[in-house]
């Protein structure tokens, strides 16, 4: 198996490299060029309040603490280290000790060892199922593209 493909999917099949958390990920490298490119946005704002008739400025501050926070990432991802984003996360034990690089490839899946909550759990299984038909590589090329956040 594609040993960069490998470092970002998870055990558990998530696409580590679309998470918020992981360090060298997409959305990292987009807050850092947007915080890069805002500057020193914060004077800016609050004269477009009333010069814009604008009040959604205000809430710059907000943002530019968030898009800190997202530029802080620093997450190697699941096979490198415990998640960082979902902690109570039982996959990468459970798939070390069991021997496999996805849980699709268990005897035991899918069952519920996993420290998910429902919504989560039931994307896990789709996305395993998913890779249990077309393999990893496949299901890579066909969300590396996507966004890892959505219904």
């Amino acid at each position: 198996m594609n040993t960069f493909i490998k470092s970002r999917l998870a055990p558990c099949g998530l696409h580590c490299g679309k998470c918020f958390a992981f360090a060298d990920g997409d959305i990292r490298r987009d807050a850092e060029n947007l915080r890069r490119s805002l500057g020193d946005f914060d004077a800016y704002a609050l004269r477009f309040v009333g010069m814009l008739n604008e009040p959604r400025f205000r809430a710059y501050p907000d943002f530019r603490e968030f898009l800190q926070l997202l530029t802080e990432s620093s997450c190697r991802g699941c096979r490198e280290e415990q998640c960082k984003l979902f902690r109570g996360c039982k996959v990468r034990a459970c798939s070390e000790a069991h021997g496999v690089d996805f849980c699709f490839r268990c005897p035991e899946f899918p069952c519920r060892n996993t420290g998910f909550d429902e919504h989560l759990y039931v994307r896990h299984v789709a996305i395993n199922e998913r890779m249990r038909e077309i393999g990893p590589e496949a299901y890579y090329e066909e969300v590396r593209d996507l966004p890892r956040y959505r219904k």
